[in-house]
């Protein structure tokens, strides 16, 4: 084998594979951004690499949240008790109040770095200004999927609907080979945007080798909008759009039936599960064992933090996991095993990049994250992979790795200030507050 660049050794190395296979005493190498070799820490050659020695963690893949809106990290804690529709209302008046490149900017800097700080090393956002959370995830070494928004009504951008296909192939043009960047179209939802332009958005993205990403029956409202405008429930809508697919990520899918379930796993179609928001919004249990049953990807996302007041992916594993043994009655409703696929290789499958990303195989790209075991709440650990989905926290990672490169160093971001991105936001803090005054 030629020499490697970097040599990680780990008490354990959770590879998240089809396997879910564990390695103790294991050892992980990299050589040009890409992991070059995995096994046992006595088989992988060490001459002329660094060597990291990280006794007491557990080494694994980046966390990859597939549903996010950075940039909201502004408003965390804004706007309280309501159920969506109105939330929204007051979250838009917020927004149109103070966002412009440069607080977009800012909004997604506070939200990434957060989110790197816990292990996450890609994400899927749908905000204003797309190009600014690119400018930030770049800037911090996170890997981002976004695009242009879709969006019928005068945007928070203060664009019309008729600029949005313009803006979009924008976009993409600007990212083009970008390897940090998965660039797609994220119209917003099926009730705020019309088929046309849902259309219009698909046609891009697949003409770009691109995703396409939108809220779907996230509430009972929602599809009794739907239904009321078009005679069908939201995911047949989609359906008769030929708005399904392998390249289409669904957010929520809380309100599915049997039938759009059956769509779904049908089309090759993508959901992302957001527990923590449904849960704060009230909008109801996503009927997630049922979905994996029918052989849909379920993948896992944060929402934004105004949704549900912080970005942490280790809750919504947490969740992922114990919510649904609750409401089927069935304590083995969604394993460990799931829950922590759907962080990790899950979220890479609906990229597109299930042969790049998601976990710790010879060939993928080197996006690796050490999290610590020497504290109380992993005394004694019987299994590792038991560990992250029901006493891990995002407190526990220590070093964040995103293509060999490290970007979270002993708990410290490497490519940001953190008290300066505190300030900035605190200094907004007045402004924002008098908006939904």
């Amino acid at each position: 084998m030629a020499r490697s660049d970097l040599v990680i050794r780990a008490d354990h190395v959770v590879t998240c594979d089809d396997a879910m296979t564990v390695i103790e005493n294991g050892a992980v190498a990299v050589r040009d951004g890409r992991i070059a070799a995995v096994g046992s820490a006595a088989s992988i050659e060490v001459e002329g690499a660094d060597v990291l020695d990280a006794r007491g963690r557990i080494l694994m893949p980046g966390l990859i949240n597939m549903h996010c809106h950075a940039g909201d990290s502004l408003f965390r804690g804004l706007v309280e008790n309501l159920p969506l529709e109105p939330w929204l209302q007051t979250v838009w008046k917020a927004e149109r109040a103070i966002l412009d490149p440069a607080t977009c900017r800012l909004g997604a800097e506070i939200g990434l770095a957060e989110l790197l700080l816990s292990g996450v090393t890609t994400v899927m956002d749908m905000f204003w200004f797309p190009e600014e959370t690119v400018r930030a995830a770049k800037a911090l070494g996170i890997r981002v999927a976004t695009g242009g928004i879709f969006f019928d009504p005068p945007g928070m951008d203060g664009h019309l609907a008729d600029r949005r296909l313009a803006d979009a192939t924008a976009f993409f043009d600007a990212v083009e080979d970008d390897p940090l960047v998965f660039a797609g179209c994220l119209p917003h939802g099926t009730y705020t945007v019309s088929p046309q332009h849902l259309q219009n958005a698909a046609r891009l993205s697949r003409s770009r080798g691109g995703f396409w990403c939108t809220h779907a029956a996230e509430t009972k409202t929602e599809q009794a909008t739907i239904v009321e405008r078009y005679g069908r429930r939201v995911i047949a809508h989609l359906a008769e759009l030929d708005l399904l697919g392998p390249d289409v990520v669904l957010a929520h899918c809380v309100h599915l039936d049997r039938a759009e379930i059956d769509l779904l796993a049908a089309s090759g179609s993508h959901v992302v599960h957001n527990p923590m928001s449904n849960l704060k919004l009230a909008s109801g249990f996503a009927p997630v064992p049922a979905l994996l049953a029918a052989g849909v990807n379920v993948t896992l996302g944060t929402d934004g933090a105004i949704s549900g007041n912080d970005l942490d992916m280790w809750l919504a594993i947490r969740l992922a996991a114990t919510l649904h043994k609750a409401t089927t009655g069935n304590a083995a409703a969604v394993t460990t095993g799931e829950a922590l696929a759907m962080a990790t290789r899950n979220g890479a499958r609906a990229l597109g990049a299930g042969d790049r990303l998601g976990s710790i195989e010879v060939g993928k790209e080197a996006d690796l994250i050490l999290v610590d075991t020497g504290r109380l709440h992993a005394a004694p650990l019987f299994d590792p992979v038991t560990h992250l989905v029901y006493s891990a926290g995002r407190g526990d990672v220590t070093d964040v790795f995103v293509a060999g490169r490290r970007v979270v160093e002993a708990g410290r971001l490497v490519n940001a200030d953190v008290g300066a991105l505190i300030a900035a936001a605190d200094s907004l803090r007045p402004t924002i507050a008098a908006s939904i005054a």
